[in-house]
């Protein structure tokens, strides 16, 4: 009984037993039965997570978080890729195939038959990386809407008018893009207060630096007026800079850029990037968190959390 605490709950033990304990364990090279022990007690203690690019600089901080929050409570992440289209249903039946206590979806958009299958799943399932408007379960993001409405309103406010979008292929980055559209074009609001136009550039996810160079010669090509350029990452958007800077642009005083992401290198490059930031870590605490707590028969007051941006002001916009 005293072994069996101190493997799997040692907080509960004393310092000397749990020694022992691991004395014996490294003495014979003991491997607990994982298989057999979620069998016993019905749980695995393991939580899936679906990502669209395990590679992606964007959601490290999400899947860092998920690790160590999970970690302290005693609980194993299952990580798998997805993709940036609908969520293959071979996948998702791979990673319930599991049995894990817990699902995270962060930037996934499964299909009609998988939103059944999850739901039908019995185990608790956060949305991240979002706000949708019926989730699942349990959804704890931002929305990718009042972003692009909020970062077209600071562009316009700064005196640009003729705005650009660049950004992913898929649906996320396509929301984004009619929203940051939808609120430069404001009618409602006075020609002082608006874009004269926006270009829309569409480019392959997962987006990376050539793609944002390349996205800028179209755009200049369709519109060469244009003096300020929104980007769905901030890889994109140090492609716009650097294309733009080649070109002889000067930034920010011949064309402005905002990133999304505030990666690590976007205060250091030159010009630092005006970004918008997200607080991954946060929703991948928090995501973390509800998991845990629904996993252990515990409910979750409030399941739908809204984590907010911030634009961060540097030197290209």
């Amino acid at each position: 009984m005293s072994a069996s605490r101190a493997l799997n709950t040692p907080a509960q033990v004393s310092e000397e037993i749990l020694g022992r304990v691991q004395e014996a364990v490294n003495a014979t090279g003991y491997v607990r039965n994982r298989l057999a022990g979620a069998l016993a007690s019905r749980r695995s203690r393991l939580v899936a997570a679906l990502v669209p690019n395990v590679a992606g600089p964007v959601f490290q901080d999400l899947i860092q978080a998920l690790i160590a929050a999970l970690g302290s409570a005693g609980y194993q992440l299952i990580l798998a890729q997805s993709g940036y289209g609908e969520l293959p249903e071979e996948l998702l039946d791979a990673v319930l195939g599991q049995r894990p206590d817990g699902l995270v979806l962060a930037g996934v958009v499964p299909s009609a038959r998988g939103r059944e299958r999850l739901k039908s799943a019995g185990i608790p399932v956060v949305e991240t990386w979002d706000m949708v408007p019926a989730p699942l379960d349990m959804v704890v993001g931002f929305s990718h809407e009042k972003i692009a409405a909020a970062v077209a309103a600071y562009l316009i406010a700064a005196g640009h008018r003729h705005l650009a979008f660049v950004g992913g292929n898929h649906a996320r980055a396509r929301r984004r893009a009619r929203s940051f559209v939808a609120a430069a074009l404001d009618k409602r609001r006075p020609a002082s207060r608006r874009a004269a136009a926006v270009v829309v550039e569409a480019v392959a996810a997962p987006a990376d630096v050539r793609s944002g160079r390349d996205a800028l010669a179209r755009i200049l090509a369709q519109q060469p007026k244009t003096d300020a350029v929104f980007c769905s990452s901030d890889l994109l958007a140090l492609g716009v800079v650097t294309e733009a800077q080649a070109r002889g642009l000067r930034v920010p005083d011949d064309l402005a850029v905002v990133g999304f992401g505030d990666l690590q290198f976007a205060g250091d490059i030159l010009p630092a990037l005006t970004t918008v930031r997200i607080d991954s870590a946060a929703i991948g605490e928090t995501a973390a968190r509800f998991i845990v707590a629904r996993a252990e028969g515990r409910d979750v007051a409030a399941r739908t959390v809204d984590t907010g941006f911030s634009i961060i002001q540097r030197d290209t916009a």
